[in-house]
């Protein structure tokens, strides 16, 4: 079916846009609310030295006999504030109460800082290396916290991981490196450009046989550089849904107007959460 939308001008500067969160993004008469955790990890072995939070949201029809499905969100706090531009916890308990996703617990987790250094922040080590030791971290240290308490599903096409900017080639290289465990991945405003050996996956994706992966990529028209030859977010953003695309790969790309602004992709979690919940369509 056609759907017809109104005539917009194209617009001609770089004035950022915001968009309006949909009813999903907000609490809903009648939808029960779920049960948030807090928990403090200090005792890591893959990045020693670093404490940080996280957080598991546990909807309300959580029933231990049925396991539940996982999503996994970096820069957990930012993505769970029921105020901030993703909304995790709200997202979850009004999909889950429709019925449009299973029954499914997020665990939302803060990046690792070391209290005793200058120079605190762990995030871009953790999430802008191509490496296995996020992927590792998350499935030997954080997610064993969620089902030694929980029931979750060991299905991986229903374990979900989410994350935006750097956190966006963060959780596409865990599910790139253990599509055994994460087959499905949401990627805001990926910085692939900050990858320390530069980004991969363009001529990584077609040179090895397909994984069983289902991929969700968000990119601003004007995101960093956009307009340039290096550094340029849109351009590296671009050229990975490509590679996916002719690799034969089950994804989809959303452009937005504007620059980088998470604003977008918060907005576009529902969606998101849908549609890589939802059965393949070939």
């Amino acid at each position: 079916m056609t759907a017809e939308v109104p005539f917009r001008p194209l617009a001609l500067d770089q004035t950022d846009v915001r968009y309006a969160h949909g009813p999903d993004s907000h609490r809903q008469p009648g939808v029960p609310t779920g049960e948030t955790i807090e928990f403090s990890w200090d005792d890591s072995a893959v990045y020693p030295g670093t404490t940080r939070k996280f957080w598991v949201h546990v909807p309300a029809q959580y029933q231990p006999s049925q396991p539940a499905s996982l999503v996994v969100f970096l820069d957990g706090q930012w993505y769970l504030d029921p105020t901030g531009e993703v909304r995790g916890a709200i997202v979850l308990d009004n999909l889950v109460h429709r019925g449009d996703i299973p029954v499914t617990v997020g665990v939302f987790v803060d990046p690792g800082v070391f209290a005793d250094r200058e120079q605190p922040k762990n995030r871009n080590v953790e999430y802008d290396a191509f490496d296995d030791r996020l992927v590792t971290f998350l499935l030997t240290e954080i997610v064993p916290q969620v089902t030694r308490r929980w029931s979750i599903t060991e299905d991986p096409e229903r374990w979900a991981v989410c994350g935006g900017s750097s956190g966006g080639n963060g959780v596409f290289t865990a599910a790139w490196l253990r599509p055994d465990r994460f087959r499905r991945v949401i990627c805001f405003l990926s910085s692939f450009v900050q990858m320390p050996d530069g980004n991969p996956y363009p001529d990584l994706i077609p040179a090895v046989p397909r994984k069983p992966l289902r991929v969700f990529m968000q990119a601003g028209h004007r995101d960093l550089g956009w307009n340039g030859p290096e550094h340029n977010w849109l351009a590296s953003n671009l050229r990975v849904a490509a590679a996916l695309a002719e690799a034969g790969y089950d994804f989809r790309l959303v452009l937005g107007d504007g620059g980088h602004s998470p604003n977008h992709g918060g907005v576009l979690l529902p969606d998101a959460l849908r549609w890589s919940f939802a059965p393949p369509t070939g």
